[in-house]
């Protein structure tokens, strides 16, 4: 693979666009990377059984776009992916550091930029390739902060170029079904969401494993967890977040955690640990190993987890919430009641959608070990006035639930009329709702108030349909 100063120009070829990867993180790699290289599905190491939920991609969208430029702040994980994922006989792809974003764009020509980097670098470089006039591609959440946020949408209206963020919850075939039950009128005016979300032991305690137990690099699991599901219940609404007062803490990991066994050192608390014993053979624990810890593909992550690092379940660092609960309001007069906890003996959620002519209810959920649970998948409508109806949802392969597939085509290809229907897209704006919707969770425990979205964005929280008429 080049260095940017050994790159050459590529002549644009009819009908495909020029994508550059900022971060090759695991999702970055096996969500983007590999369908625009056309890499088929390959052997993966334990690392993939973690929870994280990821997998392989066998979609092929090379004929779409082609990879004209990665960036990423480790070098010897960007030349190992040139080693081992880039295709045999594929052009080289010049690699960037964080500080050579500018000469990315001015060399590599990128029509669009994937974002898929760390959350809390994620503002950065969608401002700088919104001023550069470059569409972008954001990894969810769009950004850490709802002053990011903020920044991003000023940036964007001050551009020709526009972004879209990955909310892939959107396109699991269960809530689609739900979107367009509620866009037809089953439960006529939506009145309140109820969602009540468990992840369980495994993929739980891997968020504590990673960057992401610190808010200053991911804003939290309201933000960087939560993000999803409160876009799905936004989408699901057609409306707005406006106020949030939640209640939540710390109470499974860090160092006041009931699970910690007693110990001198953390080999000792680890040979006890129950989170430990249950995630053994996962590879989401790295024990400080002689080498760096290794993700999907066996890519090493020598810069942000080198060899040595012993990243622990009770480290005092770990400054997040584990659990929350909270109360939305929304612009329309809707309500919504959520719930997560990071550290559950099943995965999955129930959720249901009330309105003024019936309910609409889901449930999903698989044990650690992937088994589903009973009825998980169905959709049941409650007439107010009339028999039940179960829906069965036919199970799709591919990512989280084959949502991935669908969002990519409809990034790489173009959406489709269901796409188009159905708002599947998600905007800079309801990117920006997202996050700060969740940091107002975390606020909200935090500082015991009731917390304003506009508050935090800075600008008058409106539903959807009202801002596309302005």
């Amino acid at each position: 693979m080049t260095t940017p100063e050994h790159a050459t120009e590529t002549p644009r070829e009819s009908g495909r666009r020029r994508y550059a990867v900022v971060g090759l993180s695991n999702r970055g790699v096996a969500s983007f990377v590999r369908p625009l290289l056309g890499v088929a599905d390959a052997g993966t190491t334990a690392a993939d059984n973690s929870g994280l939920g990821y997998g392989a991609s066998a979609d092929d969208f090379s004929g779409h776009g082609e990879l004209v430029a990665v960036l990423d702040i480790d070098r010897a994980r960007a030349d190992a992916f040139a080693a081992t994922i880039l295709p045999p006989g594929h052009p080289e792809v010049p690699i960037y550091a964080p500080d050579q974003f500018a000469d990315l764009v001015r060399e590599a020509r990128p029509d669009v930029v994937i974002v898929t980097s760390p959350d809390h670098t994620h503002a950065r470089y969608l401002e700088a390739a919104l001023a550069a006039g470059v569409d972008v591609v954001s990894e969810k959440p769009m950004v850490a902060t709802a002053a990011d946020a903020a920044r991003v949408l000023e940036a964007e209206r001050a551009s020709p170029a526009t972004v879209r963020v990955t909310h892939n919850l959107r396109y699991t075939s269960r809530h689609r079904q739900i979107k367009r039950m509620v866009l037809a009128g089953a439960i006529g005016r939506p009145l309140h969401v109820n969602m009540d979300y468990h992840v369980d032991i495994r993929h739980g305690a891997s968020y504590f494993l990673r960057w992401n137990r610190e808010r200053a690099n991911s804003g939290g699991l309201t933000i960087h967890k939560s993000t999803h599901h409160l876009d799905l219940i936004s989408w699901w609404l057609a409306d707005a977040p406006s106020t949030v007062y939640a209640v939540g803490g710390r109470d499974y990991y860090g160092p006041d955690s009931p699970h910690r066994p007693a110990g001198a050192s953390n080999a000792q608390v680890r040979e006890r640990d129950p989170y430990y014993q249950a995630q053994r053979g996962s590879g989401a624990f790295h024990d400080g190993a002689d080498e760096a810890r290794r993700g999907l593909f066996d890519l090493p992550y020598e810069v942000q987890y080198p060899a040595g690092t012993d990243l622990y379940l009770y480290d005092d660092e770990i400054d997040i919430e584990d659990h929350v609960a909270a109360l939305l309001t929304f612009a329309s007069g809707a309500t919504a009641a959520y719930a997560v906890d990071f550290s559950s003996p099943w995965e999955g959620y129930r959720a249901t959608l009330t309105g003024t002519h019936g309910t609409i209810e889901v449930f999903t959920g698989r044990t650690p070990d992937g088994e589903a649970l009973p009825g998980s998948g169905q959709v049941t409508h409650r007439p107010l006035f009339g028999p039940a109806e179960v829906i069965d949802i036919e199970s799709v392969s591919g990512g989280h639930d084959g949502a991935d597939p669908l969002m990519r085509r409809d990034l790489f290809v173009g959406p489709d009329d269901e796409s188009v229907a159905l708002g599947l897209g998600a905007s800079a704006r309801e990117g920006a709702l997202a996050v700060a919707a969740g940091e107002a969770i975390w606020r909200s425990v935090e500082e015991g108030r009731i917390v304003s979205v506009a508050e935090l964005l800075q600008t008058p929280v409106v539903p959807p349909r009202a801002a596309a008429r302005r």
